[in-house]
């Protein structure tokens, strides 16, 4: 899209003009992505057709003989909180409701993971290179609390994991979690007004899986982003005859090394391919490089890959300069987005890659413009306005690509052509600079994708490239898949009074919440925010002001019912809540212009269309525009008398 000029009598300006040009470059790179199946071009790897595809889902990593060894979860039981999901999501909710008194006896609480043990995405990804790309002063939750000191400014894999596990001995969650179990279902039970969960339990080889129904008080869904890894429907993928593995579920067997040894002997004199160049590729591949006789990189979109600047954390700077204050991990959370949202504070407190970037706010929302109105001339303005914001930036990475890449076919290869906002935003020392080595090859589909795999490589354009290993870095499930709704999201069946469908109130109604925490229908059901919520590159930072929004709305229920609360958003109040929503989804008309990816559900939020209800759906799944220290601000002030308004209150039947 072109940039606004101040007046239509001015002749455009050199910078117009670059950016018209730009833009158009932008158009035709992601016209070569565009695919009619969209989302149907993948599918997730529990789901997928061949047996072999599908067993690569199940968890290498858990422990099944010490996990049976533990007392069993019984058929049955009932809990105050049933909480799917043990990731930092789920950990800051069991947290938060002990901190706040609300669970006092030990089956109040009952984490459920389909993975072996604590740590969401940090448990299923262990692949080398792993760490964390937001700052870990940031992003590890709780801090303040626990009293732990990163080892690095980027935290690996490895520490996060460890870190999951030190909040629940802290806080005494290891007896109050049944983890390998993959939900199914959950219905509100208009009856006994409790929820009942359908899971099941994988007790490991050898043992039968048992068959549970779990009942809470609450439903508290805290499942991530980042732990439903899919494939593309590539034809002949399962007939590859050599080893076949995805990066959330790395194959140290095949590989050598481990997690904490990235000592990779196993690749040593082989052909190895990698398909996916998104962030976990970023990290992974400069490992393999070292390893492998010939490494393919296969890529369809490049990633934007700027510095990164890994470091330990020093002693005296976080006594003195960090963690110096009450509150400090909230204030660095805000400081960091301050840069990401357009509206910097006088002093970068985190100064990386990620501060740089002032476009991001295309994305969450910035406090400086207002309401963009929904009229072409404002829509015009706005996405001029962001895409001359981005400029500096992208023609910053553009050049850094240019001067560590020595071969300036790869270098051009290797260049993303697609605003900031538009794929998550990479950093690394070390990505870029694996190209320099004679055993690495970039294999660049120009957007295509491959075409075929044989039983000894992968074909592009007429071409086999014989391999010995695959690896399948192609990433998650979509989080706005269904609309954000939670429950497709998740692929958990969520019924609530009546037996009515979440997926069916989104596919049907579009977005319906108040907050972005909780949806009229589903009484005692929160989840992590996503829809109709603020959102920040420190998905962190979006938890953490969830979960403390959540149990607030909790805690004041239960005191008002002596304990035993149906807590439940009005229809009126999310409807008025969804017209706020809508009010400010002219903002994200910046994504128009994005290449196909997650943030655009692989191009399916391209598709225009003249149906005033689909307009007005897509228009409530949107989110706050004004970035996350705005709604952080409008939350503090809803919470500020405790009348929780917006939510009826009634006691639970004796």
């Amino acid at each position: 899209m072109a940039a606004s000029t101040e007046g239509a009598s001015q002749a455009p300006s050199a910078e117009d003009l670059k950016l018209y040009e730009l833009s158009q470059k932008y158009t035709a790179e992601a016209a070569k992505r565009l695919r009619p199946d969209g989302l149907s071009q993948f599918v997730r790897l529990k789901d997928a057709g061949s047996e072999r595809l599908r067993t690569l889902a199940e968890d290498p990593w858990a422990d099944h003989a010490a996990l049976n060894a533990k007392p069993l979860v019984q058929d049955g039981s009932k809990h105050k909180f049933v909480i799917l999901g043990a990731g930092f999501g789920g950990l800051l909710y069991a947290v938060r409701l002990i901190e706040a008194g609300l669970a006092s006896q030990p089956s109040d609480i009952l984490l459920v993971d389909a993975a072996g043990g604590f740590g969401g995405t940090w448990w299923w990804n262990r692949y080398p290179g792993l760490h964390c790309d937001i700052e870990s002063y940031s992003y590890m939750p709780l801090l303040e609390k626990t009293g732990y000191v990163p080892k690095k400014k980027y935290s690996t894999g490895p520490e996060l994991r460890d870190y999951a596990n030190l909040i629940a001995d802290k806080w005494s969650l290891h007896d109050k979690a049944l983890f390998r179990s993959s939900i199914k279902a959950a219905r509100w039970d208009d009856a006994t007004q409790l929820w009942t969960v359908d899971a099941t339990e994988n007790r490991g080889p050898g043992e039968e899986a048992r068959e549970l129904k779990l009942h809470g008080q609450y439903l508290l869904v805290a499942s991530g982003i980042l732990t439903n890894p899919h494939v593309p429907k590539v034809t002949g993928l399962e007939d590859f005859a050599g080893p076949l593995f995805h990066t959330a579920r790395w194959d140290y067997k095949v590989t050598g090394g481990s997690p904490v040894d990235e000592k990779l002997t196993g690749l040593e004199g082989k052909r190895v391919g990698i398909i996916g160049t998104g962030a976990t590729a970023i990290q992974a591949v400069p490992k393999i490089a070292k390893y492998a006789k010939e490494l393919y990189v296969f890529q369809r979109t490049p990633s934007s890959v700027n510095w990164r600047g890994q470091r330990p954390t020093d002693p005296e700077e976080w006594k003195t300069k960090i963690a110096t204050k009450q509150g400090w991990q909230r204030d660095r959370m805000l400081n960091l987005d301050s840069f990401l949202t357009d509206a910097p504070e006088e002093e970068n407190l985190v100064a990386d890659g990620w501060t740089e970037m002032p476009a991001f706010s295309a994305v969450i929302g910035s406090p400086r413009y207002g309401i963009i109105e929904p009229t072409p001339e404002k829509i015009a303005q706005h996405v001029g306005r962001i895409y001359k914001l981005d400029l500096p930036h992208t023609e910053s990475v553009r050049a850094r690509t240019e001067r560590i890449v020595q071969n300036p076919e790869t270098a051009a290869k290797l260049k993303a052509w697609y605003p900031t906002w538009c794929k998550r935003p990479c950093f690394s020392d070390e990505y870029l600079e694996a190209f320099n080595q004679s055993n690495v090859h970039l294999v660049d589909t120009d957007g295509k994708g491959i075409d075929s795999a044989t039983s000894g490589g992968l074909v592009f354009a007429g071409k086999e490239y014989p391999l010995d290993i695959l690896i399948l870095s192609t990433g998650y499930v979509t989080p706005s898949i269904g609309g954000g709704s939670p429950a497709v999201r998740t692929g958990i069946d969520i019924f609530g009074r009546n037996g009515r469908s979440m997926d069916e109130k989104w596919q049907n109604h579009g977005a319906s919440t108040l907050h972005g925490v909780s949806s009229n229908g589903f009484p005692n059901l929160f989840f992590a925010p996503l829809s109709q919520s603020a959102q920040a590159s420190n998905n962190a930072f979006t938890l953490d002001v969830g979960t403390e929004h959540i149990v607030h709305v909790i805690e004041k229920a239960e005191a008002r019912t002596g304990g035993n609360a149906i807590v439940e958003v009005t229809s009126e109040a999310e409807e008025a809540w969804a017209l706020e929503i809508m009010r400010r989804a002219g903002w994200f008309a910046t994504v128009m212009g994005c290449t196909p990816g997650y943030v655009t559900s692989e191009g399916e939020a391209l598709k225009v269309s003249q149906d005033p209800v689909e307009m007005a759906r897509k228009a409530r799944s949107s989110n706050w525009s004004e970035g996350m220290a705005s709604f952080l601000k409008l939350l503090e002030e809803y919470r500020a008398d405790g009348s929780i308004k917006g939510f009826e209150v009634v006691s639970r039947a004796a």
